[in-house]
């Protein structure tokens, strides 16, 4: 008989993946074991969401490449899957937008579309933005619970001026919650410590620390394939295979963008100064 007080949850990972690592896999591993010791959560999904083309990011090859490899990524689990809507998009879309679409799919899946009007839905959700409260233990625990997956080094990009709108962040935490996996040189509470918006909602934060060190950089591999270098046991080995067929990261690719300011850089400096 299934456990009533234990609340489902699916993981959501938003990222470049450029390409996608075995760590990027591996801290889904590490977030489920994570939240299933506590007692409180069994873990049901994974979902990788690779930014768009349009997010600009220095060195960004295509979204279409990019797919492609974290499919063959995960083409041998039983849990986690790729989704393109984020990267099909014209325009970049802000990591809130991402995790508000995946959760309302969520509702819809559940209510089997039932009756659920989404454009109003979606009005209605950019209406209250800065209206949020953590509410977790009103929801019915018959819905999936969307968490946002990230590692210690996103989380600290929430600290980077005009890179993320401070009710954006409000709504992550405090609405979905947040899986942050440390890394080295990276002191998660010590930043949730720091940040009063991180405070009110540290109880939504989960911190994993992840005993076994494995510090794989995506620039770092790209780097590595530029100079002709061995990647293996860093990436999956139908990536690589995949990387080499298509001849991806070279000295051409690593100058893309690099004229163009960051997406989201653009966009809030831009509305700061209007």
């Amino acid at each position: 008989m299934e456990n009533r007080g234990v609340t489902k949850v699916v993981l959501l990972s938003c990222g470049s993946f450029n390409p996608v690592t075995n760590m990027h896999l591996r801290m889904f591993e590490l977030a489920r074991d994570h939240l299933e010791e506590t007692g409180r959560y069994k873990v049901v999904k994974g979902i990788i969401s690779a930014v768009g083309d349009a997010y600009k990011k220095r060195g960004l090859i295509e979204a279409e490449h990019r797919l492609k490899m974290a499919r063959l990524a995960v083409e041998h689990s039983d849990w986690i899957s790729v989704d393109a809507w984020e990267s099909s998009q014209q325009e970049w879309m802000e990591t809130v937008k991402v995790v508000r679409h995946h959760s309302q799919q969520l509702l819809d899946v559940e209510d089997n579309y039932d009756e659920v009007d989404t454009v109003n839905y979606g009005k209605k959700r950019r209406i209250e933005d800065n209206q949020y409260e953590s509410s977790f233990e009103n929801k019915s625990q018959d819905h999936p619970r969307l968490m946002l997956l990230c590692g210690g080094d996103m989380l600290e990009s929430f600290g980077v001026p005009n890179l993320w709108k401070p009710e954006d962040i409000a709504e992550i935490v405090g609405h979905f919650g947040l899986v942050c996996i440390t890394r080295a040189g990276s002191d998660p509470h010590k930043f949730v410590h720091q940040s009063d918006t991180l405070w009110k909602y540290r109880k939504n934060i989960h911190v994993v620390h992840e005993w076994v060190t494995n510090e794989i950089s995506a620039t770092h591999v790209r780097r590595a394939l530029r100079r002709g270098q061995s990647v293996r046991y860093l990436l999956p080995d139908s990536v690589i295979n995949y990387i080499k067929e298509n001849h991806l990261y070279n000295a051409e690719s690593d100058q893309r963008n690099a004229e163009v300011l960051l997406a989201p850089l653009q966009r809030y400096t831009e509305s700061s100064a209007s």
